[in-house]
């Protein structure tokens, strides 16, 4: 296929490898050129602008950190919407039900098809192609892309056809990654205050009831070692909770805990942490400690 890839970030670039290694032609458009050049290297295209991208390719897969530019890039004046091959957008980010449901509207209006793929694994998973992928729309382009898609994971469950369905079984991850991540800020920094080593307190939790992504993965790849590399903000993840909530609340379910998580994130914006990594949250904790 030829495959068009709109936002080369922590995410975005390695899936786009990827088609590459499964043999497709590849166009790709980021603003930043030292995105692209890995990929270019590689015998992909450039494009110039989104528009230009839906002038050379009937499927574009977009993976943009936020609804601000991803609303430029598709409706602005050289957005995909003005380009002329474009039939079918894959969107991968976290974006909420309301705004997939605004995206499927103005693309349908032009005859494009919105296939909605938000995906979880972090950028390790989307280098290693481990990445799980929760899917909603068109069952027949759902069909049709699939080999796509298993290029980036083995795991790719369709949550149906309706608007915005992926989004929530999205979002629902999200909450509790972050709901675990803040617990296990205020557990390590609480058991480290009282003397417990860091790799032996892991050890229990990894093999007891405590067990979750923060202690498997964030913890020992990026907090332990000081690294703080995992690869998402604390402002994306600050969204994807505003998000959660926001369809929480929709549907009528309590969400006192998700609300708690929030104001540990936004009392990390109001540091001037938003663009920090999400690792660094158990620093917010830490900090808290010597007041």
């Amino acid at each position: 296929m030829r495959i068009g890839c709109l936002g080369l970030g922590n995410m975005g670039q390695p899936m786009a490898g990827k088609l590459l290694d499964g043999g497709h032609e590849l166009w790709v458009c980021d603003v930043r050129e030292e995105a692209m050049l890995p990929l270019i290297e590689r015998q992909a295209r450039r494009a110039a602008s989104p528009r230009e991208l839906a002038d050379a390719c009937d499927t574009v897969i977009v993976s943009l950190p936020t609804l601000e530019i991803f609303r430029h890039a598709l409706s602005g004046p050289d957005g995909l919407l003005a380009g002329k091959a474009l039939k079918t957008l894959v969107n991968t980010c976290t974006v909420g039900v309301t705004f997939v449901r605004e995206i499927e509207q103005e693309c349908a209006a032009a005859g494009i098809t919105v296939i909605d793929v938000p995906i979880s694994g972090g950028v390790a998973g989307a280098k290693a192609g481990t990445l799980a992928m929760m899917v909603s729309g068109d069952p027949g382009k759902v069909a049709d892309l699939m080999p796509v898609f298993q290029l980036w994971g083995k795991t790719v469950v369709v949550a149906g056809d309706r608007p915005g369905a992926a989004q929530v079984m999205k979002l629902t991850n999200n909450m509790l990654c972050a709901v675990a991540l803040v617990a296990t800020s205020e557990a390590m920094t609480m058991s480290a205050k009282a003397g417990i080593p860091d790799d032996a307190m892991l050890q229990i939790l990894n093999n007891g009831t405590g067990r979750n992504f923060a202690t498997t993965h964030i913890f020992p790849d990026a907090v332990l070692p000081r690294t703080f590399d995992f690869g998402a903000t604390i402002e994306i993840l600050m969204k994807d909770v505003d998000l959660a909530i926001e369809q929480g609340e929709e549907l009528g379910v309590p969400m006192w805990v998700s609300q708690a998580v929030r104001l540990v994130l936004k009392h990390g914006v109001f540091q001037g942490r938003a663009q920090q990594d999400m690792s660094r949250i158990v620093e917010i904790i830490e900090d808290g400690t010597r007041k």
